[in-house]
């Protein structure tokens, strides 16, 4: 690798952790706004815990978020033959987001680094359309992009809906009085609703790690692969043959399919798995690891893999295809397997991210705490509210990390507080002008972001 690359490779990975960082601080104001205002923990100590959580969080939370941020790029547009133009894409990714985050942070608006982070990935394949020799046809993988857009779509009206019921649910349970009125200045609230604080606010810190900082690992995959596909491409500790046996199962299954109801779609997954099956099988034949297969030769591997579980995937779902509950369920189970050649990350990734991502939790939180804190309710918040939008938050985005689904915590808490807030006195009890103004930015950052990457794409394409 020349001098030149290793200084690319470098700024890019410092570009994924400063992304992290900024989100670490951006999202930081959505877990302690509610102790830090309901007098339960002091400012410093609340930052402090909600950093170490989050650190924990990226550590425990594995890959399947992370890999959903990387397969929003189908691998043509990850990988170019020449490896300067990936390095433009990867700049101009972090760069738009870095930016945007930054200038809503600023604002002290709580908008979504998830939907930064989308809404960039998603211009820099829509600027492919835009390239001379025109390599646009696939140039963004619209499948998990929808099943992406549905979530981040879905969380803020959820945490809004769901804070509503939470008040309703604290209010039949709980009938001291206490709890619903304004926190005292300066006064500390009794332990109980100290403990339910303190629970609510870690739960949020450690499941946004789980969430936010797997997009991170994802970020930095992307990058590994994208300028050194053949030494990422695959896990080196994964035996091939292990894999291998997963997908002659799954070619198994899938060629004993009767194929008389097949559409043009059917046939087309189906002829898929054949092929890269094969494939597969040829280019793997004696070797125990990916360390035996030439460096030029392992990305077609990983395109082997990706293709078949894909496509196995996509055939499970059609309504055309007959497979028996015994053979479905074996399918999915290969499936899975076979994927762990493909969708890992190094522990120094996680470590690296996991760092970042706590030390800017440490940092720079106050713009935004002082909105969701003082400026979305026109009144101070009660530690019934507080309580009631961390738990929707936590419950929200443990879901979602669970099922390896991206969503926004800033949505997700910040739409929470508005749900309690309107769950104590109606749509009147919110300051029209700050919602106005958190609205315009949750709505604005996906074309923003997409324009922004895409401009930015093509200039250093141009450019490098």
């Amino acid at each position: 690798m020349t001098t030149t690359l290793i200084i690319f490779l470098v700024i890019c990975l410092v570009l994924a952790c400063t992304f992290e960082f900024v989100n670490g601080f951006h999202d930081t104001a959505n877990a302690v706004a509610t102790v830090i205002y309901t007098n339960s923990m002091k400012p410093t100590v609340a930052v402090v815990y909600s950093g170490i959580l989050n650190f924990i969080g990226v550590l425990t939370g594995g890959i399947a978020v992370a890999m959903g941020i990387v397969n929003l790029l189908p691998m043509e547009v990850l990988v170019d033959s020449n490896v300067y133009h990936g390095i433009a894409m990867i700049l101009a990714l972090l760069l738009s987001a870095i930016i945007w985050n930054l200038g809503t942070w600023w604002l002290g608006l709580p908008a979504s680094s998830s939907h930064t982070l989308i809404g960039s990935i998603i211009g820099i394949g829509l600027a492919f359309y835009f390239l001379p020799d025109n390599v646009g046809g696939s140039a963004v993988n619209w499948d998990k992009a929808k099943d992406t857009g549905l979530a981040l779509l879905i969380s803020p009206l959820a945490g809004f809906t769901v804070a509503i019921l939470m008040m309703f649910i604290f209010k039949r349970l709980v009938k001291n009085e206490f709890i619903y009125k304004e926190p005292i200045p300066g006064k500390m609230p009794p332990i109980w609703i100290r403990m339910l604080l303190w629970t609510t606010c870690g739960l949020v810190s450690f499941f946004h790690g789980q969430n936010d900082g797997q997009k991170g690992v994802g970020l930095v995959m992307m990058i590994l692969i994208a300028i050194l596909p053949a030494s990422f491409s695959l896990d080196a500790d994964i035996n091939l043959q292990s894999t291998n046996a997963n997908v002659m199962v799954i070619n198994k299954i899938i060629s004993a399919t009767d194929t008389t109801q097949f559409g043009k779609e059917e046939f087309k997954n189906f002829s898929t798995i054949k092929k890269h099956a094969a494939h597969f099988a040829e280019a793997t034949n004696g070797k125990a690891f990916s360390e035996a297969v030439a460096l030029t030769d392992r990305f077609e591997l990983r395109k082997d893999i990706v293709k078949i579980t894909k496509s196995a995937e996509k055939l499970l779902k059609s309504a055309n295809v007959a497979i028996s509950k015994n053979d479905a369920e074996t399918l999915k189970t290969e499936i899975k397997s076979a994927k762990k050649l493909v969708e890992y990350a190094p522990s120094w990734v996680i470590i690296m991210i996991s760092v970042s991502l706590g030390l800017g939790t440490m940092i720079g939180w106050k713009r935004i705490v002082k909105t969701i804190g003082e400026k979305i309710g026109k009144q101070h918040m009660s530690y019934a509210q507080g309580a009631s939008a961390e738990m929707v938050a936590a419950m929200g985005i443990g879901v979602a990390s669970a099922y390896g689904v991206p969503v926004s915590t800033t949505h997700m808490l910040s739409s929470g507080i508005m749900g309690s807030m309107v769950a104590k006195k109606g749509l009147k009890n919110l300051q029209r002008k700050t919602i106005t103004n958190i609205f315009l930015a949750w709505v604005l950052t996906l074309p923003v972001t997409m324009v922004l990457s895409g401009a930015l794409f093509l200039l250093f394409r141009a450019i490098l």
